[in-house]
C-alpha cells in the first residue's frame, strides 16, 4: 500500500504512523511550574539527538503542562522508565490540571537534582538534567494545520543508578527500558546482541555513535 499522509487516507482501521517509527524510547519529563508545583508527564516522541555534547529533544501535541512550565523555568528532567515503573508512568499520562502533582498522585518519590530544580523520579534507574535549547513549532510546508512543538535539552546531568552497570557498562537488559511501539503497545528491552561496525576495529569493547 501507499498513501501521501498530506492528502490521501491511509484506509486502515487506526493510523499506521505511530507503529512504524518503532520502538521508541519514552521520554518522562519532570518540571516544576513557575509557581514550584512539579509535573510529570510521558512523551513518546522523543530521543537523543547528539551524543557530544548531548542533547534531547521531545514533541509535544499539543501544549500541554510541561511545555509551559519548560518555557517558564527553561529546565526539565528525562527519567528513564524502567519495566517496574511503567504502571506509574502509564497513570501520569492522564490529564491532570495544572496544580496536581503528579509525583504525588501516583505515589512517586522525588529526588533532587544537582543542576536543575526540577525533581527526578527517585526510583528511574537513570535521569538526565536538561536546560532548554530551544523550542520549535512545526509549521508543514503542506500548510496543514500542526499543534506540536519540538522542545530541545541540553544535557547538563547525568543520573545512573549503579544497579544498571556491569564491568563498567550500562546494562540494557538490567535497565530494561519501556518502549512505545505504536496503539496501545509497548515493548520492555531485555535482550541484545552486539555487532561492531565494518569500518575500523575496536579495542575491547565499543563505545562509538553510529
Amino acid at each position: 500500500m501507499f498513501y501521501d499522509p498530506r492528502s490521501e487516507p491511509h484506509g486502515l482501521p487506526h493510523n499506521p504512523w505511530n507503529a512504524l517509527i518503532s520502538p521508541r524510547p519514552i521520554g518522562w519529563i519532570s518540571t516544576l511550574s513557575a509557581d514550584g508545583i512539579a509535573n510529570l508527564a510521558p512523551y513518546s516522541f522523543f530521543n537523543a539527538v547528539s551524543g557530544s555534547p548531548p542533547f534531547v529533544m521531545f514533541s509535544s501535541t499539543p501544549r500541554k503542562h510541561s511545555l509551559t512550565n519548560i518555557e517558564a523555568t527553561g529546565e526539565f528532567v528525562v527519567n528513564v522508565v524502567g519495566s517496574h515503573l511503567r504502571e506509574q508512568m502509564n497513570q501520569t499520562s492522564a490529564v491532570y490540571p495544572a496544580e496536581v502533582d503528579e509525583f504525588e498522585r501516583v505515589g512517586l518519590v522525588k529526588a533532587p537534582c544537582r543542576n536543575v530544580r526540577a525533581p527526578r523520579v527517585a526510583a528511574a534507574p537513570a535521569a538526565i538534567e536538561c536546560i532548554l535549547y530551544q523550542t520549535i513549532p512545526l509549521k508543514p510546508k503542506s500548510g496543514l494545520a500542526s499543534a506540536t512543538t519540538i522542545v530541545i535539552g541540553e544535557v547538563v546531568g547525568i543520573h545512573i543508578d549503579d544497579a544498571i552497570l556491569t564491568d563498567g557498562l550500562v546494562d540494557t537488559t538490567r535497565l530494561k527500558p519501556v518502549a512505545r511501539l505504536g496503539y496501545m503497545d509497548y515493548s520492555v528491552t531485555d535482550e541484545v546482541f552486539e555487532m561492531l561496525r565494518p569500518d575500523f576495529q575496536f579495542a575491547g569493547r565499543p563505545d562509538a555513535d553510529h
